[in-house]
């Protein structure tokens, strides 16, 4: 008797745990960039390109290509919010920097292009803390991609710290 509740509890049991597998990815968690390390991020940009005379919008996504922060300095163009928003979305999208990816696909950039929340320019950077990727940051607005790309790398470097324990 004993020996049958025995069996029957192990493979109610086995029965259970073959059926978890299936529902294991119903919610997942993922490490992504928060409201305030993106604003801080946008802030620091800004305040790179100004220290060159730059007059620039930065835009800071998650990894999904969701809108986290926006940052329009005083005499920056209207449009720059826009082009820096595609910025960010298409080194989402390439899990790359954008220069990075304009230089390596420069055969499908016109293609790209025409895709709404998208543009192949240098000035978007990938967002990474602890190996991954959780978000990008897009400015534009300096005289040239380089310069928009060399700002946003002085506002990751200078929040590193920050960055790195994101993904804790």
């Amino acid at each position: 008797m004993k020996r049958q509740v025995i069996i029957r509890f192990l493979i109610s049991l086995s029965v259970i745990c073959i059926g978890i597998p299936a529902y294991a990815e119903d919610a997942i968690n993922e490490t992504n960039i928060g409201m305030d390390l993106a604003r801080d991020i946008a802030n620091e940009a800004i305040t790179a390109c100004r220290k060159d005379g730059y007059h620039v919008s930065v835009v800071v996504v998650d990894r999904h290509g969701l809108l986290r922060a926006a940052l329009r300095d005083d005499l920056a163009s209207r449009f720059t919010l826009e082009v820096a928003q595609r910025k960010a979305n298409m080194t989402v999208m390439a899990w790359t920097n954008s220069g990075q990816f304009k230089k390596a696909r420069d055969d499908i950039r016109q293609e790209l292009n025409h895709i709404d929340g998208l543009i192949v320019m240098d000035g978007g950077i990938k967002i990474v803390a602890g190996g991954y990727n959780i978000g990008a940051v897009g400015v534009s607005g300096a005289p040239g991609g380089e310069k928009d790309a060399a700002c946003a790398n002085q506002a990751l470097k200078k929040l590193n710290e920050r960055i790195g324990f994101a993904a804790g």
